[in-house]
């Protein structure tokens, strides 16, 4: 599934396509992945423009000129592709969106969605979320705060988006592994220097998986040279049995909570 950089990736180039241009057609080839009808979902689309497009979480958010909003979570298997009627993955797309020539696809949408939201109804969904990690004012006072209340152990609070935003299985285990925690450490044994040293992993692991392309499997655009090429740069995720980069053990497997999780048994307490 999508994470923080992945998402954040997606807004950066979206952004660069889109913004100011109007809709000029709505295809949906599964009712499924939208929130209403089809014939409703496409009135209300045609001929607006993308004023804006942000990221919550995993979440990406197309601002349209209609005051509404476009919501997106990619979920499991989800993915987007920038192309046309003459380039496009052989794979089939649960909604595209036609900017002139231009087209966005979504494809493998069965479990994700694309929901046309009022800014309400927007607001809701999104007020449950925890802190975004790069916002400035996510402190580690607030860290500490947060984490003061848990007891579960230090994977399944990473990546439940309502501590803090936007990580999941693969980051929470890099970022575990930056901080030197293994990630079945519980939050009540951390001490205040092992909270400072997990809340000072955090940002740079997801600026590093950023700047490199994070670990989308398909390309964006024809010709995307950046898009996952964190797959090749992976600490201790999917690392099992393979040499730790900082010491050399060989990384280990567990599974938390049915979520496989990784980490090496020697540098990481």
């Amino acid at each position: 599934m999508p994470e923080l950089p992945e998402m954040e990736l997606y807004r950066l180039e979206l952004s660069k396509h889109f913004i100011g241009k109007p809709i000029t057609g709505v295809e949906i080839n599964r009712e499924k992945s939208v929130n209403m009808p089809v014939p409703q979902f496409t009135s209300a689309l045609e001929r607006k423009k993308i004023i804006g497009i942000r990221r919550r979480a995993k979440y990406l958010i197309f601002d349209l000129s209609s005051g509404d909003h476009l919501l997106l979570h990619l979920m499991l298997g989800g993915w987007m592709f920038i192309g046309s009627d003459r380039v496009s993955p052989d794979r089939t797309k649960q909604v595209i969106l036609s900017f002139g020539e231009k087209k966005l696809f979504f494809i493998n949408l069965r479990l994700g969605y694309l929901h046309l939201v009022t800014p309400d109804e927007l607001d809701k969904k999104l007020a449950v979320l925890g802190p975004e990690p790069f916002d400035p004012k996510f402190q580690l006072t607030d860290f500490q705060e947060r984490l003061s209340k848990k007891r579960g152990v230090l994977k399944s609070i990473l990546i439940d988006p309502k501590f803090i935003a936007g990580i999941g299985n693969c980051y929470s285990d890099e970022i575990c592994f930056e901080a030197r925690l293994r990630p079945t450490k519980k939050a009540a044994d951390l001490t205040d220097h092992k909270i400072q040293s997990l809340f000072n992993a955090i940002k740079p692991t997801l600026s590093r998986a950023l700047q490199i392309g994070g670990y989308m499997d398909y390309p964006l655009y024809v010709n995307d040279t950046k898009t996952g090429c964190y797959n090749d740069h992976f600490l201790v995720y999917e690392c099992e049995n393979l040499p730790c980069k900082r010491c050399g053990t060989l990384i280990e497997r567990t599974d938390i909570s049915k979520r496989k999780s990784f980490f090496c048994p020697s540098c990481q307490d």
